[in-house]
């Protein structure tokens, strides 16, 4: 299972309070009712561990102690 996936995972079990994300093919299994305000934490939960996965946009440069952009 990939860091993705494990993360994934998680916010289901705890924001949504889902067990697995598995398909059972059972619809008391599969299909569930949730209030807006624990849809909007999960997207919440989501979007911040996005942004903790992504790429510095700036640093500090060694050599002058400023701040730069970092650029792709």
């Amino acid at each position: 299972m990939t860091k993705r996936d494990t993360t994934i995972n998680r916010i289901a079990r705890e924001a949504l309070g889902l067990e697995t994300l598995e398909t059972r093919r059972m619809d008391s299994l599969d299909f569930h009712e949730h209030a807006v305000w624990t849809i909007k934490d999960a997207l919440e939960q989501a979007y911040e561990a996005g942004r903790r996965s992504a790429p510095p946009t700036r640093t500090t440069c060694p050599a002058c102690g400023r701040d730069i952009k970092i650029t792709p």
